[in-house]
């Protein structure tokens, strides 16, 4: 694990620089202390980072969650109520955890995973140009289409463009001509580039404006500034921290959103899990039933000091493969940096402009929604396109889980049309004495679903022909299929049509009954 410092050190500081505007954006957005997202990032980092068998994922308060934070935190009578909610939830995850609910994530088609990326990738972008120049009425981590500032993602950005601030403008600008420099150019010039990457020099930039700027027609204002809460001395940087109110541990509305909080971060981390495991360069799968243990521990822990709710993030995630990250050390860096910055220098995290840290983001952005991405896909066909773009759009003007859930519902309905279609193989032969010869094949395993489609073939069979009826391949034929042969006995004797059954047991020609036959063999035709 320690093998690999070399790239999961520069790796975790873009994490660290990606994370930290998340982290209060996301606090913000909730209607939470913003300190409380900051204790979700560190302890995301350095205990579900070092828990979890996930080595490029990286966990931390999720945009997913602010909505129901946002009302919970309302609806239950306070914060420290809610933070009760957030640890019943992580136990919950515990037990999801040993009752090896993980299994769940490999349920998900690979179209919706890299439609979830991708659409991802398109909402960091769209997000992202509002404060690149320099308009920061939207809380960083507001995801969805519908925003916390009364805008949509679309209206928001019609917004910025008529309210540009020059000053942010001019270093996103920087910023991002620093970035594509460096990994387009100076990233192959030596190591020196490869150890020092180009988001800490765009930071560094930003910081150096704001400084030299002060004063002048083209400076930034704290409004366009990350804020990072400054405590006065030890005492009010404890202060900071809540504790939840375990006398509310009676209140059925406190379990209700505990399950809630479980139920959600759960299908967004594994969603994100197996997100992350595509975009990982090695190829290593994460075993999802620790990783449920390792998020209800950290959510355990966040709620016990005051934190946001906990999931692995696809957008840090990603930021973190982008970035050269190979192991686990990399979101537990990430995690140390986060609370060693905020301890000693929380005033120079706030001279970082959020124009920069957005061109960093627009790069992550880029990197997942690639045009090169909507071709691939275009090409494998549209029972992968479908699922893929709804997925995309489904994000895009929702949120995450409900664009999840569309492709999901239409990745469904193209598997259920796929086994409409190859349920059978009917082969039509040459006319022999009057006589239509036809042989109908049927698959592996027929289930009511390709009820309509068999029912359709043999309802369309000539009169006075013979079908051969081959099931010698089939390992499992439901019985509302068996009823269709058995009613289909009595309609091809009135249209002259015999029937021979070929099975692993023999010829059997216009059997008595279709029932008696296959219940001979419940398990198999």
């Amino acid at each position: 694990m320690f093998k690999k410092l070399k790239s999961d050190i520069p790796a975790s500081i873009v994490v660290f620089f990606v994370a930290l505007p998340l982290c209060l954006g996301i606090a913000l957005a909730s209607g939470a202390p913003l300190f409380s997202g900051l204790i979700a990032g560190i302890i995301g980092g350095v205990v579900v980072g070092a828990l979890s068998g996930s080595q490029i994922g990286v966990s931390g308060p999720a945009a997913g969650l602010a909505a129901i934070v946002l009302t919970a935190i309302t609806t239950l009578g306070g914060f420290e109520n809610f933070l009760l909610a957030v640890v019943i939830g992580g136990v919950i995850q515990l037990v999801f955890g040993f009752l090896k609910a993980g299994i769940i994530g490999y349920y998900f088609p690979s179209s919706v995973i890299k439609g979830m990326l991708t659409g991802i990738g398109i909402i960091i972008i769209l997000k992202q140009i509002p404060h690149f120049f320099g308009y920061d009425a939207d809380p960083e981590g507001d995801f969805s289409f519908f925003q916390v500032d009364g805008e949509n993602t679309f209206s928001e950005i019609l917004l910025a463009l008529n309210q540009i601030n020059v000053g942010a403008t001019i270093i996103a600008l920087i910023g991002l001509a620093i970035l594509l420099l460096w990994s387009n150019l100076l990233s192959n010039k030596g190591k020196l580039f490869t150890i020092i990457q180009g988001p800490l020099v765009a930071v560094a930039a930003g910081i150096i404006y704001v400084i030299f700027s002060e004063g002048s027609a083209y400076d930034i204002n704290a409004n366009h500034l990350v804020q990072v809460p400054i405590p006065d001395s030890i005492d009010s940087f404890i202060g900071q921290f809540s504790f939840p109110n375990f006398s509310a541990i009676t209140d059925t509305g406190v379990w209700v959103t505990g399950f809630t909080i479980a139920l959600v971060a759960s299908l967004e981390t594994l969603l994100c899990v197996e997100a992350s495991d595509k975009l990982d360069p090695e190829k290593r799968v994460t075993p999802t039933n620790r990783e449920l243990i390792a998020q209800g521990t950290g959510n355990i822990l966040s709620g016990l000091v005051g934190g946001l709710p906990i999931t692995q993030v696809i957008v840090r995630s990603s930021a973190n493969v982008q970035s050269g990250g190979k192991t686990k050390m990399s979101a537990i860096i990430h995690g140390l940096l986060l609370l060693i910055s905020v301890i000693l220098i929380p005033g120079l995290l706030n001279l970082i402009p959020l124009s920069v840290l957005a061109a960093v983001l627009l790069i992550v952005g880029y990197k997942l929604a690639k045009p090169s991405t909507f071709r691939n896909m275009y090409k494998a066909g549209w029972k992968q396109f479908v699922p893929y773009i709804v997925t995309v759009v489904g994000i895009v003007f929702t949120d995450l889980l409900i664009g999840i859930a569309l492709g999901l519902a239409v990745g469904i309905v193209v598997v259920l049309y796929k086994s409409f279609n190859n349920s059978h193989f009917l082969h039509k032969e040459d006319v022999s004495n009057g006589v239509q010869k036809l042989k109908m094949t049927l698959a592996e395993e027929v289930t009511f679903f390709n009820k309509a489609a068999i029912l359709n073939e043999l309802d369309r069979l000539p009169e006075n022909s013979h079908l051969e009826l081959d099931v010698r391949k089939t390992r499992f034929l439901d019985l509302d299929v068996v009823e269709i042969l058995e009613d289909f006995a009595g309609k091809a004797k009135t249209k002259n049509i015999t029937i021979t059954l070929v099975s692993e047991r023999g010829t059997v020609v216009n059997p008595d009954s279709y029932i008696k036959f296959f219940k001979l063999r419940p398990k198999s035709a």
